[in-house]
């Protein structure tokens, strides 16, 4: 695969959208804590080993996977988008942790197999060809490495983006069909298609399990509303709306997530994928 086909992804991160993640970071790490914690553990970085994470974005799982492997080890991130990656190399500078932090395309970048262990928090699916990419991304283990990432199962069993998103459809602009394999948050969500994938990459023993677990999307569905305008599929379809417009998607979105108020906040479901094969 040449880095030239996944040109849209590249300019989609690297523009407005990389922009906004990077400056919701502390956000998006609390978004996603309870898929987090159940990751990490999965994933199961031991001292000493090599680890590299795939679509890094800011550095936070990087950083986790720095700290878990010791000083003995070593962790590298590496992402296509350029503002993310400053804000994880200032955040890396920030705690004096022995990190690098490559932007290039995972899915073409000359790999040396080096990794005991590659990683990747939704980073993965946005591929244009993820056979290739993810036959390459296997170049990246040494022999008996793993690589274990997470993904999304199917939009409409993660109540966080489908509720939304249901709750403001004839609000929002005409929406072209979706093919549910293009590049996107939930290229991956089909785990028979998944499970193939990697088979067909070159990799051994590819084993997916269900994680039901919660999106954390704010303190109350003030905070949840605009966390839907800011995240998910609502807010690529939202995204060249006027405020008055946003407005009016803002309070069906809040009436459509009050039922999951909890002591904790806002905590509708979320489905994934957790995955893990062998090199």
């Amino acid at each position: 695969m040449t880095q030239a086909s996944n040109a849209q992804q590249i300019e989609y991160w690297n523009g407005p959208t990389g922009e906004k993640w990077a400056r919701l970071q502390e956000r998006i790490d609390r978004n996603l804590a309870s898929i987090t914690a159940a990751l990490l553990p999965f994933a199961a970085p031991r001292a000493s080993e090599r680890a590299l994470d795939i679509g890094c974005g800011c550095g936070t799982t990087t950083l986790m996977l720095r700290e878990a492997v010791g000083p003995d080890g070593a962790a590298a991130g590496i992402d296509i988008s350029r503002p993310m990656l400053d804000m994880a190399r200032a955040r890396a500078q920030a705690a004096n942790a022995d990190v690098a932090f490559v932007e290039a395309d995972a899915s073409a970048y000359d790999f040396q197999p080096v990794n005991d262990l590659v990683f990747s928090r939704f980073g993965v699916m946005f591929f244009a060809d993820p056979i290739a990419a993810f036959a390459n991304i296997r170049k990246a283990l040494a022999p008996k490495g793993r690589f274990t990432f997470v993904c999304w199962r199917p939009l409409p069993e993660n109540v966080w983006a489908a509720a939304p998103f249901a709750a403001a459809r004839d609000l929002l602009p005409p929406q072209e069909p979706m093919d549910p394999h293009a590049p996107g948050p939930f290229a991956l969500a089909d785990g028979e298609r998944t499970t193939s994938i990697f088979a067909r990459a070159g990799f051994r023993e590819v084993a997916l399990e269900r994680l039901d677990t919660t999106m954390s999307m704010g303190a109350d569905v003030e905070e949840a509303a605009v966390t839907a305008l800011e995240i998910g599929p609502l807010a690529r379809a939202a995204a060249e709306l006027d405020e008055p417009a946003r407005e009016k998607i803002r309070a069906r979105v809040k009436t459509a997530l009050a039922p999951y108020a909890t002591p904790a906040g806002i905590t509708p479901p979320a489905a994934c994928w957790l995955v893990r094969a062998s090199s």
